[in-house]
């Protein structure tokens, strides 16, 4: 029997520990659990300064390394002025120039475009240079990856826009899509508008917009209504199916890139006769 007693209390002792034990460790387990991060860092990395605007290195989904690297920004950026209403230009001889920044904004290398790949202002607002050195060759030299062009249609939710021009990193989400867009003689279709609080300024135009979960390049930075004026220049309105203006003074604005890559061929160049291709084809 005291050897029985003595087993029984033993357990009873050993359970009432684990049980206590159990208990204490729960609540510091919960209290402990970090709060998730940022799948990509919100910094300045494959961002490039122009003379007027802000611009990045960029990929397509199939680029290859020893492809020519490229250079996205606006088609108002465009080193020649605006381009008019239904313009669009492709391959044409350039010599445009732009530093290209490291993740915290110093300059790494000095870029140099031979070639427009495309640009217009019409349905969207973007310019696409080609460089003359390599991915292969930048990355060799500065250890920066081009950001890839999204293959897919932006979803709503968190994205940041790094301006190479500011060398300065703007928080602004991606709120909802802007089925016509107007500026003065400019008309955009499915356009991004950022949700409230974005803080982008003159100058962060052709700045790409970032997805925070993957650290795809889901659109570009375009516009603002500054005035609150309606359908001028730096001023856009919203316009909607049955012709009715939205106008809200400090809205802003981005365009869709995915477009490119509905007209590429197998030889990752733009065909802009190529069935689904959304880019805006020149009149005849």
């Amino acid at each position: 029997m005291p050897t029985l007693s003595r087993r029984m209390l033993t357990a009873l002792l050993t359970t009432f520990t684990a049980a206590v034990v159990a208990l204490a460790a729960a609540p510091a387990t919960a209290l402990a659990a970090p709060a998730p991060a940022l799948a990509v860092a919100a910094d300045l990395t494959a961002t490039i300064r122009l003379s007027n605007c802000s611009a990045s290195l960029v990929r397509y989904p199939t680029s290859l390394s020893t492809d020519r690297a490229m250079m996205l920004t606006n088609g108002h950026c465009f080193e020649g002025g605006f381009l008019a209403a239904g313009q669009v230009i492709t391959d044409r001889a350039s010599t445009r120039r732009g530093t290209l920044l490291s993740s915290s904004g110093s300059s790494l290398l000095s870029l140099t475009a031979d070639r427009v790949l495309y640009a217009t202002m019409t349905g969207t607002d973007v310019l696409l240079y080609r460089l003359t050195r390599t991915y292969a060759s930048i990355q060799s030299a500065t250890g920066v990856t081009a950001r890839t062009i999204r293959s897919s249609h932006p979803a709503a939710g968190d994205t940041f826009v790094p301006s190479g021009y500011f060398a300065r990193v703007f928080d602004c989400d991606v709120l909802t899509f802007v089925p016509t867009l107007r500026e003065d003689r400019w008309t955009w279709h499915d356009s991004i508008r950022f949700a409230d609080g974005c803080g982008t300024i003159p100058g962060t135009s052709g700045s790409p917009i970032i997805s925070v979960a993957t650290g795809e390049l889901v659109g570009i930075n375009n516009t603002s209504n500054e005035n609150g004026q309606s359908c001028t220049l730096d001023n856009p309105c919203e316009v909607a199916g049955d012709g009715s203006v939205t106008v809200v003074q400090g809205r802003r604005y981005g365009q869709e890139t995915y477009w490119f890559t509905t007209c590429l061929t197998a030889s990752r160049t733009i065909d802009l006769s190529l069935t689904g291709c959304l880019l805006t084809r020149p009149t005849a």
